[in-house]
């Protein structure tokens, strides 16, 4: 049986690797979530097999009924609400290591690390860290998720001392770590799952409203590195490997993330980072006696069928809009026209990693016409219409040109180089970052206010 199920874990590890493989793209996604799921259903029914398992009868049900809510929140969630989604997962999967740790603390014997109050000191460890990390998730993600679902302010909360304070604590969980090792004390081990509970809290407390993609990228790590550490605990190998394949992935990508932002993966990972961001649609700057440019839909319509070549940009506000589709029907309706119509992609566009890409899949734009900022920035000089659609600190030129910004340094879209920008947005108001875009002051730039999918609603009429 033994045999039997490390050969089961090792296929359901490979599928899990197969998995990441592809989801780094959206034309093998698809594939990727299905190996995913496979690997998974490997695991769940191998582990359920294993002769050390009891009381099924307690543990299907609770499968059940917890697939059941899962199938139920997935059929029913907005892409938009996407981001919220995926971070109280991630506080769940949080909650689960310290449940798991919490157990094998107090039942030693049922998991063969030693006996009440005098467990191994390397499972001490090991439950300690998965524990620690998993405390930490399950809190801070909470706090995306209010963060996220506008249930408290995505402006970053910032207090005094807040990194002192923030290094105190880490400090006290190493310190707590040594303690539960050498005494095996009830209060200690409370302690500990106490104060990562509250560090998880203030870690992302003083992080804003646009650094949550980065955010929710690095809560995905530490959620693979507590399900690790308790996959030591239990001595299974397979949440040892799939822990481990989510922590260093989750990083990898938050490192990515990071350099899109010009942000420092060190603050990402202390917390309080990206002080300016966050500011949300109500940190308006008026442009004063600056002119705007505005521009109707049939003025746009004009424009875009008398372009050869057309980009767009789609940021949070199309997500908001769930202007997806008709943007998709404006862009057959040119290209019906022979104009070459292509999507740019900003990494850190929407509130999580990849969700322009899958807004847009949800529509069924095409793999081939959506490139990310690398590929199509220097395709800019050569467009003749950049349509922006509700994306606002991507597209900011100040990032580039203003040292003063709290964006200076980050990476953004080079849409002022194309000949004219349509700029689809509700008001002049700020983006996240709560800083002003250059962009709508520029000469080659036309606002269209209004909201994003009732103007593609009535481009697309123009256009017909």
């Amino acid at each position: 049986m033994e045999t039997a199920s490390t050969l089961a874990y090792l296929v359901a590890s490979v599928f899990f690797i197969l998995a990441l493989r592809g989801l780094s793209s959206p034309v093998s996604s698809r594939a990727g979530n299905l190996f995913g799921m496979a690997g998974m259903a490997i695991a769940v029914i191998t582990t359920l097999a294993l002769p050390i398992v009891v009381s099924l009868w307690v543990i299907l049900p609770g499968i059940l009924i917890g697939g059941g809510i899962g199938a139920v929140i997935a059929y029913r969630i907005k892409m938009t609400a996407l981001p919220q989604l995926v971070a109280a997962f991630h506080s769940l999967v949080g909650l689960a290591a310290v449940c798991v740790a919490t157990a094998a603390f107090l039942s030693p014997e049922s998991y063969t690390i030693g006996v009440r109050h005098n467990i191994l000191t390397g499972s001490l460890i090991e439950m300690s860290l998965g524990t620690a990390i998993g405390a930490i998730t399950f809190s801070g993600s909470i706090i995306a998720f209010l963060k996220l679902q506008a249930l408290m302010t995505g402006k970053p909360l910032i207090f005094p001392y807040q990194h002192p304070i923030n290094l105190g604590l880490g400090i006290a969980i190493v310190v707590l770590v040594v303690l539960l090792c050498r005494t095996n004390a009830d209060w200690v081990f409370a302690a500990l799952a106490g104060v990562a509970l509250l560090l998880g809290f203030l870690l992302i407390l003083p992080i804003g409203g646009a650094d949550m993609p980065v955010v929710i990228s690095m809560l995905n790590s530490y959620s693979g590195w507590a399900a690790c550490g308790i996959g030591f605990t239990l001595q299974n190998n397979l949440l040892i490997i799939t822990g481990a394949l989510v922590g260093s992935s989750g990083a990898i990508l938050s490192y990515i993330m990071c350099k899109s932002m010009n942000r420092s993966i060190i603050n990402v990972i202390l917390g309080g980072f990206g002080g300016g961001g966050g500011a949300g649609p109500a940190a308006v700057k008026p442009g004063g006696d600056r002119p705007v440019r505005v521009g109707s839909a049939e003025d746009a319509a004009f424009i875009l069928k008398n372009a050869s070549r057309v980009v767009v940009v789609p940021g949070y506000g199309m997500a908001v809009a769930q202007a997806q589709h008709v943007l998709r029907e404006m862009a057959d309706l040119l290209k019906a026209q022979g104009v070459d119509v292509r999507y740019a992609i900003h990494p850190v566009a929407g509130r999580m990693p990849g969700h322009m890409n899958v807004l847009l899949a949800e529509a069924n734009v095409p793999y081939d016409e959506v490139f990310e900022l690398d590929e199509i920035n220097r395709e800019f000089a050569q467009t003749d219409v950049a349509f922006v659609i509700g994306a606002n600190d991507v597209t900011n030129p100040a990032a580039r040109t203003d040292p003063k910004s709290p964006i200076y340094g980050m990476p953004v879209l080079d849409v002022e180089k194309a000949k004219t920008v349509l700029f689809v947005k509700r008001s002049m108001a700020s983006g996240y970052a709560g800083v002003e875009n250059e962009l709508f002051f520029r000469p080659n730039t036309m606002m269209l206010f209004g909201d994003a999918k009732k103007v593609c609603e009535e481009v697309v009429r123009a256009l017909g």
